[in-house]
């Protein structure tokens, strides 16, 4: 019999909803998935583990024989893991629980107006503990956390619990998410005579530093460079002013603009595109860079963050940039045509990551991993 596990995502949208289809769609486990929709996450930190173990509940069980209770419980840093093991019924009390750390409420940058609340924090300090497994979605990310953990922590006035970071780090691995990109490897050479479609596929948020993006393609169209320009991501309420300081001056080079939907839709517009930017302050893994590069764009990224682990060392020289005063001359140089934009660097970058996040590869490593904990 198929090992059992129950997915449960109390945010299911954008990234955090991809990572569960990948695994729904690939996994070789018996998959069951419960979800609570992707807004209000601050509501959802506080209460959806009490709606995970009491109104839907109906995840618990094998078609919901109450004698068969799943095998395993893979949760994310959204939900607070310390109040569902506290709350869930006898039978299930001793099933391993395994955490995703997508991102973590102790380094996630806040907008100028934001003070942060180290209650969230502290929940994902106390999930992690309660955990069974701790997974993170890169190397960067882990270190990060346990720093930041032990740093907060320390701010307590007295009664600091003795040796719960190094818990936490005795149990925590890292395992990449799955990135699934439907686009066929040998799509045609770029044109020359195409001017240089340029991706932003992040979300219009601070912790993405749009400012030296806009910067540096506002002086690029001041000087009457050929570009062309795809801004992806999802909107909220309120983005950034960058993008509304921007707008009029690049509208010439905007092709399109916006959140798609459906994402066959998106999929085929990165397909487009050739060059995929980031200018982020806080980046976990980059599942839409990934994407990108899957989808044969070459990277521009900053030295820092989760990218000089994500990109391999070998193309480290061309893809990386080391300060956000680098980031115009480097643009220029590939607009100019004296850079290395090159089908063959992106062919070849493509086909080293697909074998480490394409989903095949990364949901297998997640299912060894479910199976290695049911098997303690």
């Amino acid at each position: 019999m198929s090992i059992s596990v129950a997915i449960l995502e109390p945010y299911y949208g954008g990234s955090h909803a991809s990572f569960v289809d990948a695994i729904v769609a690939h996994s070789r486990l018996d998959v069951t998935v419960a979800t609570l929709p992707a807004r209000k996450w601050s509501w959802r930190m506080r209460g959806a583990a009490i709606w995970f173990a009491r109104d839907g509940a109906d995840w618990m069980y094998r078609e919901g024989d109450r004698a068969r209770p799943v095998d395993a419980i893979l949760c994310n840093d959204m939900l607070a893991g310390a109040d569902l093991r506290a709350l869930l019924p006898k039978p299930l009390r001793n099933v391993p629980i395994a955490c995703y750390f997508h991102e973590n409420q102790l380094t996630y940058p806040l907008s100028p107006d934001q003070r942060r609340d180290f209650q969230y924090g502290m929940t994902n300090i106390t999930t992690a503990l309660s955990a069974d497994a701790v997974w993170f979605n890169s190397d960067f990310h882990r270190s990060d956390f346990l720093t930041a953990a032990a740093e907060l922590l320390r701010k307590m006035p007295d009664f600091v619990p003795a040796g719960a970071i190094a818990e936490i780090e005795n149990k925590s691995n890292v395992i990449p998410p799955p990135v699934s990109v439907d686009v066929d490897l040998s799509r045609p050479p770029r044109s020359s005579q195409r001017p240089i479609t340029i991706l932003w596929p992040h979300r219009w948020e601070y912790d993405k530093n749009p400012e030296p993006f806009f910067e540096a393609l506002l002086a690029l169209a001041a000087h009457d460079a050929s570009f062309r320009l795809v801004l992806l991501g999802e909107q909220f309420r309120t983005a950034p002013p960058a993008f509304a300081q921007a707008w009029g001056r690049l509208k010439p080079h905007i092709v399109h603009a916006g959140f798609l939907e459906h994402r066959s839709d998106y999929v085929a517009m990165v397909a487009e595109c050739d060059l995929v930017v980031s200018t982020a302050v806080q980046e976990n893994f980059g599942i839409g860079v990934v994407e990108a590069i899957l989808a044969g764009c070459q990277p521009l990224l900053p030295n820092r963050l989760a990218y000089p682990e994500v990109i391999p060392e070998a193309f480290h020289d061309v893809c990386l940039y080391d300060a956000d005063d680098d980031l115009l001359p480097r643009l220029t140089q590939l607009i100019d045509g004296a850079g290395w934009l090159d089908e063959t660097l992106a062919d070849r970058l493509r086909k080293s990551m697909s074998d480490r996040y394409a989903t095949p590869h990364a949901v297998s490593r997640f299912d060894d991993a479910i199976e290695s904990l049911v098997a303690r």
